[in-house]
């Protein structure tokens, strides 16, 4: 009898513990299939905006490649390309037209036409006047090509500051914006409202077959 209660005993507790022994299996595996990350606080870079303005400041482009922003890299520099080929241009039609017109001067009240040949044949049909008036142009627009350049590249500065802070800026789903329209009752006037808000961790539980 005492046989017979143990073979009972024994087929109702083999299928209880297969069963707890193929759980504690499936959480083995699950727990080694969990990657493990360890982080080195001493080996974490963090991105500095101020080492992309001193670098940009420096050198145009070099803050957009510590920002990772290659592709703008060419668009600086063709930026600030434009005054400096417009400086170029400027200068060297203010150098011609204020010869031709100390040249057309010395022709025309010194009688001496030494260096009227030496003209540029383009300016030599022009008058005083007008030779007057296109040199102080070229020398106002030169000046100008000197301050577009400057601006070019501060331009490039605050890029490279803007989006060197902007680096480390949240933008994970977690972050949500909500548009609603606002009545105000005081002045009787609508208007909307912008909200932007950071959603809640939401905890899953998750149960093992």
């Amino acid at each position: 009898m005492k046989a017979y209660q143990f073979l009972i005993w024994l087929m109702f507790l083999c299928p209880i513990w297969g069963k707890s022994l193929a759980q504690s299996d499936t959480v083995r595996s699950a727990i080694k299939a969990v990657p493990t990350i360890v982080k080195d606080s001493s080996t974490i870079k963090k991105h500095d905006p101020k080492k992309a303005t001193r670098r940009s400041a420096m050198i145009p482009g070099w803050g957009q490649a510590y920002n990772k922003e290659y592709w703008k890299i060419p668009i600086a520099y063709g930026i600030i390309a434009i005054p400096v080929s417009l400086y170029f241009y400027n200068n060297d039609w203010y150098k011609k037209t204020k010869f031709a017109y100390e040249a057309k001067y010395k022709a025309e009240i010194n009688k001496d036409s030494t260096d009227y040949n030496l003209m540029d044949p383009l300016l030599k049909p022009l008058s005083s006047n007008s030779l007057q008036s296109y040199r102080n142009s070229f020398r106002r627009d030169r000046d100008y090509s000197i301050l577009w350049f400057i601006a070019a590249w501060g331009l490039n500065v605050i890029d490279a500051t803007v989006f060197g802070h902007l680096k480390d800026f949240d933008v994970n789903n977690d972050l949500t914006i909500n548009v609603k329209p606002q009545f105000n009752p005081s002045n009787r006037s609508t208007g909307f409202a912008l909200t932007v808000y950071r959603k809640k961790n939401e905890h899953k539980l998750y149960t093992l077959p």
